[in-house]
Order: structure tokens, then C-alpha cells, then sequence
């Protein structure tokens, strides 16, 4: 039992300070006046209140509610909330505030919505764009079950940025992602890189079971299907009821990590205990 304790022991770099200052506050503001959701707060990101701090947050559109249940993922599985037909331009008008030159969006599964939700995103892109047209956007999302007309969908509002994450590496996909495929997200991310000139980014946790090699394999995976930018960070424990950590990388393999997708291919990146999809997004463009 003692020796499970001290597995489950977060190292001090995965480890972030509160912070609460009148930009976090603001932050925080401007969220409730339009009635937004972050994954930020849904997600239980550690690096939230660094976020906050620099004046930004990634939008969680469609609701709280998800209409899967992945293991790892502190979002609440639901009965969805019905569409608000007005949080695309509450979205917009959120960054607007909040000054925003990047802006990533991202969205609870909606396996419910005939489209997946995918006219909802294009939505906020529009919106975005009447009132910020220089914002870059950035948009991460669900699987959409493979569907091309709505990842069409996507296509024609052209984000700057389609990131859809593969999460885990094959061998490992059934357990964290019982409603996914590994299959289907590599062919999302194909069917956009090879249907428009988007870039693509995904990104994987890690400390979930997997190898180096099987880690390195999942990299060559999302290079062979012209994925662009790549993410890599570690799995942190959201509850008792979440699949547990198998293991806390150290800051040497993360190195060793770094230099294997430059090896894979991969000229952006981030890799790194905190690296999340959407952290420091806009630096990877």
C-alpha cells in the first residue's frame, strides 16, 4: 500500500502555484459575463492559472456534458445540453475582450448532433472573424466518427490551426478511449491535410502504459498522414475514478522524447510534464 502512495506521488515539476491576480480575475470576468465554459476548468489543466495570468483560455463549446467517457478525462460523461445558438458569437465577443491574437476552441464529444457538432465550430470561426479578423484560430476536435461531410464542414470555414489528438499510442487507445479508434483519428487528420491547406497538430499523453517504441510509432503514425505540429505531455490523475499513472516521466526522457520527433520528422513541437494541446498554442504556428 505504501508502495502505491508513493507511485501516485505527483514530482515536484508537475507541481504549479494558485495564482489570483486582477488579470485572472478579469479573465474570469469576462468568461462568466458570456456565459462561456473552458477546458481549462472542465479539464482541471495545471495550467490554468498561467493562462489566466497571460489573459487567455481555450473556449469549451457545446456544453459540459460529453457523450463519451474516456478514462483519463475529467469532463463529465451526460445527457448533453441543448446547442446555444448564441455562444458562437459570445465566443468571438470573448476574445474580442480579451485581446486575442490565437484563439483555441475546443468542444465536448457530441455523438448526439447528426454532424457532431461540426456547423457549430464553423459557427464560431465565422463569428470570430467578423469582429477579429486577424485572431488566428485554432480549433481541437472530437473525431466527428470519421464523417467527411462534416469534416467538410470544417474545411470550408478554414481555421487556421484543425488539432484532433490521438491521445495514447495504439496499444494502448481501447482502454483510454473505449468509444474511439485509433484508425478513424489518423484518418481525420488525413482526410483534412489532404483536402485543405490547414495545418494539422495532435498530441499524446504519456505515462498511461506505453513504450518508448510504442510512443516513437505513434509519432511515425501521425508523420506518415502529414500531421504538422505535435503535442506531448504527461497524464495526470484527475480522480480515484480515472485510469491511474502508470509512470512519471523525468525531465531526461523527455529529452530523449524531443529528440525522437525530431528524428520522426517533426520541425514543431512541444514536449514536455505540463505540455498540454492547447498550451502556448500560438508559438507552434
Amino acid at each position: 500500500m505504501r508502495d502505491k502512495k508513493l507511485r501516485a506521488r505527483l514530482p515536484q515539476y508537475l507541481k504549479r502555484p494558485i495564482i489570483d491576480t486582477e488579470k485572472t480575475r478579469e479573465v474570469r470576468k469576462i468568461l462568466k459575463v458570456n456565459c462561456l465554459n473552458t477546458v481549462c476548468e472542465n479539464a482541471r489543466c495545471p495550467n490554468k492559472n498561467e493562462c489566466y495570468s497571460n489573459h487567455t483560455a481555450t473556449f469549451l463549446i457545446m456544453g459540459n456534458n460529453c457523450t463519451r467517457n474516456c478514462r483519463y478525462c475529467n469532463i463529465k460523461c451526460a445527457k448533453p445540453e441543448p446547442l446555444d445558438k448564441d455562444e458562437p458569437k459570445h465566443v468571438a465577443q470573448a476574445i474580442q475582450a480579451l485581446n486575442l491574437k490565437y484563439a483555441v476552441i475546443t468542444s465536448v464529444t457530441r455523438d448526439d448532433l447528426p454532424d457532431g457538432g461540426a456547423q457549430h465550430f464553423a459557427n464560431c470561426i465565422f463569428e470570430i472573424r467578423k469582429i477579429c479578423p486577424k485572431t488566428k484560430i485554432e480549433i481541437l476536435t472530437p473525431d466527428f466518427k470519421n464523417d467527411k461531410n462534416s469534416l467538410d464542414v470544417i474545411i470550408n470555414a478554414h481555421p487556421d490551426v484543425f488539432n484532433h489528438n490521438i491521445e495514447t499510442v495504439r496499444e494502448v487507445f481501447d482502454t483510454a478511449r473505449p468509444q474511439g479508434n485509433y484508425e478513424n483519428s489518423l484518418a481525420v487528420l488525413k482526410y483534412i491535410k489532404q483536402n485543405s491547406d490547414i495545418q494539422t497538430k495532435s498530441g499524446i499523453m504519456i505515462g498511461l502504459g506505453e513504450t518508448f517504441e510504442q510512443i516513437e510509432s505513434t509519432m511515425t503514425d501521425l508523420k506518415n498522414i502529414g500531421c504538422d505540429i505535435l503535442t506531448i505531455g504527461q497524464y495526470i490523475q484527475p480522480s480515484k475514478e480515472h485510469l491511474e499513472v502508470s509512470k512519471y516521466y523525468t525531465l531526461e526522457e523527455y529529452e530523449i522524447l524531443k529528440q525522437m520527433a525530431k528524428n520522426v520528422g517533426f520541425k514543431n513541437f512541444q514536449i514536455g510534464p505540463l505540455v498540454r494541446s492547447s498550451y502556448n498554442a500560438a508559438s507552434l504556428l
